[in-house]
């Protein structure tokens, strides 16, 4: 899960802040102070969280423009200072058609970058190029072996020398032999933990040979700040087109990573959020902070829904964030939550997220079939108005899903507990049409 432990620390701030009668200087210090020690906790350095929250104190003085609270100003502002850290606009590097794109992928060993390199190349074979994969890493073995059994389900060729010596070399003959049948040749490159000398030299010579469109590093989250220097002294040896956060998936100290490395001025295109291959995540930082805020990250939900190839109308997008939604809309979700990946990680893309307990998501998956099925065993006027649903329905429904009254229980239960959060920490109205936009 994407940095829980602060997204959990920065809404229960925000709770706080808005469920007091008036945002007064005590309420607004005690926010500044919780924000604070949120951000530490996430590793974030401290002179960046020392400015941010002076900020905030500041803004919280100013005019307020109409129809807006002094909470919701207040909100607003830790919202605009997370995004300056972060890194303001969202890069998507897109491939030209009708040429052969190259990049090449630098990091140092254990980054997460082989693993990476699968995942870059499969979201751009989603994205309608034709993906290849050159292994041009010859001090690490298993790692061409690695690629073709990420890559082969998902017929992507790679290209690999068993006994290459020469990582030069190796990239020239891989680009060659799948330029024809490619348009996007990702070069997937040696690291090092030691002999950091020798790794940059040899990033200098495949750059110089190779001639790379875009040169993208992989960046381990869990090492927190010392992200920036790493960034830094690949992008002054090689020149970084952008990074990609790598295991980001419950690192504690994800916060410094990413604040690390956007104050390098290289910007973070991809986050990593799990260990499947289809992990691979956009990094758009207003979405990002919105769903770490507890808003939850519309637009990111609607492209996620679009990216499965599942037609999702805009009415209906705004519906299920609004909590107005039905179990025929749930059932619908289920069917698809297989392609769409664990349901806790989709719930993160919802207002609210961060607030479901974890025993409420314990096993979800596992149940999905079951609650299928539980939702086909109603009539119409059950999945459109659960509440109509007593003893004797439940007892109807259990028996011809073939599951137990519990397991009817159940789901309605999470149904209710799903739509009663998305409707509690949906914000103010205008809160919401600031921070996320209109679709």
């Amino acid at each position: 899960m994407v940095l829980d432990e602060l997204g959990r620390s920065l809404s229960s701030a925000i709770t706080k802040l808005l469920g007091r009668t008036v945002a007064d200087e005590a309420a607004i210090k005690e926010f500044v102070r919780e924000i604070q020690r949120a951000l530490l906790r996430g590793d974030v350095n401290v002179g960046l969280v020392l400015e941010m929250t002076e900020r905030i104190e500041k803004d919280a003085t100013k005019e307020i423009p109409p129809g807006v609270s002094r909470k919701d100003q207040v909100v607003y502002s830790a919202y605009n200072e997370l995004i300056r850290i972060l890194g303001e606009h969202p890069v998507e590097p897109r491939l030209e058609k009708g040429r052969t794109n190259i990049y090449m992928l630098v990091g140092i060993q254990g980054s997460g970058k082989t693993t990476t390199a699968a995942k870059l190349a499969l979201y751009y074979q989603r994205k309608g190029f034709r993906s290849g994969v050159v292994c041009a890493d010859t001090y690490r073995p298993g790692a061409y072996q690695q690629l073709l059994q990420l890559l082969e389900p998902y017929k992507i060729p790679v290209y690999g020398e068993q006994d290459g010596k020469d990582p030069v070399e190796i990239a020239l003959r891989g680009i060659a032999q799948l330029r024809d049948d490619c348009d996007f040749i990702l070069v997937d490159t040696a690291g090092r933990h030691k002999d950091e000398k020798a790794l940059v030299e040899e990033m200098e010579e495949l750059a110089k040979e190779v001639k790379p469109d875009r040169i993208v590093l992989t960046i381990d989250a869990t090492i927190g700040q010392q992200a920036k220097p790493q960034a830094q002294a690949f992008h002054e040896a090689v020149g970084l087109g952008y990074i990609i956060v790598a295991k980001l998936d419950g690192a504690a100290r994800g916060g410094g990573a990413l604040s690390a490395v956007a104050a390098t001025g290289t910007p973070i295109a991809f986050v990593c959020l799990g260990e499947k291959i289809d992990d691979l995540e956009h990094f758009n930082p207003t979405g990002f902070v919105s769903r770490l805020l507890g808003y939850g990250d519309l637009k990111g939900l609607v492209e996620r829904f679009s990216q499965m190839e599942i037609e999702l109308s805009k009415e209906k997008a705004k519906a299920l964030v609004s909590g107005r939604f039905t179990l025929d809309d749930m059932l619908e979700q289920l069917q698809a939550a297989g392609k769409m990946g664990p349901i806790d990680n989709l719930l993160k893309f919802f207002p609210g997220g961060h607030k479901i307990p974890e025993d409420a998501l314990k096993g979800a998956d596992q149940k999905v079939k079951k609650w299928k099925a539980i939702v086909q065993s109603m009539n119409r006027d059950e999945r459109e108005n659960p509440t109509i649903l007593d003893s004797q329905r439940i007892r109807r429904v259990a028996r011809g899903s073939g599951s137990s009254e519990r397991d009817v229980k159940d789901l309605l239960k999470q149904f209710n507990m799903a739509r009663s959060l998305m409707k509690k920490f949906r914000g103010s109205r205008e809160l919401r049409r600031r921070m996320l936009g209109k679709i």
